[in-house]
């Protein structure tokens, strides 16, 4: 990765979703802390958490699948179409987004 390149996992990220990545290294990865910023109990934030680590792993997964690499790669050489290689990214992106519980 490049110093000024964003990572993809950030990217699959919502505004609430990095508000509370924010607010999580700001108390220095205190749950405890974040309690008192989001007015609700431990359990709840625990299980935000849980969902958020599950999410950028699934985004790191996708980063680094053979699969979705293989497409890019056909797509660069001129094999298939862009809007094609997009779709089955996306498509296949999707599959892998149902990996995550909630």
């Amino acid at each position: 990765m490049k110093v000024n390149e964003e990572p993809g996992w950030i990217s699959d990220l919502n505004e609430e979703e990095l508000e509370f990545v924010k607010y999580f290294i700001l108390s220095s990865g205190s749950i405890k802390k974040l309690t008192g910023i989001y007015s609700t109990s431990y359990p709840t934030l625990r299980k935000q958490l849980d969902k958020l680590i599950q999410k950028i792993r699934v985004g790191e997964r996708k980063e680094n699948d053979k699969v979705i690499r293989l497409i890019q790669q056909l797509e660069r050489e001129g094999k298939i179409d862009q809007d094609i290689a997009d779709t089955v990214v996306s498509e296949y992106g999707k599959s892998l987004n149902c990996l995550l519980t909630e």
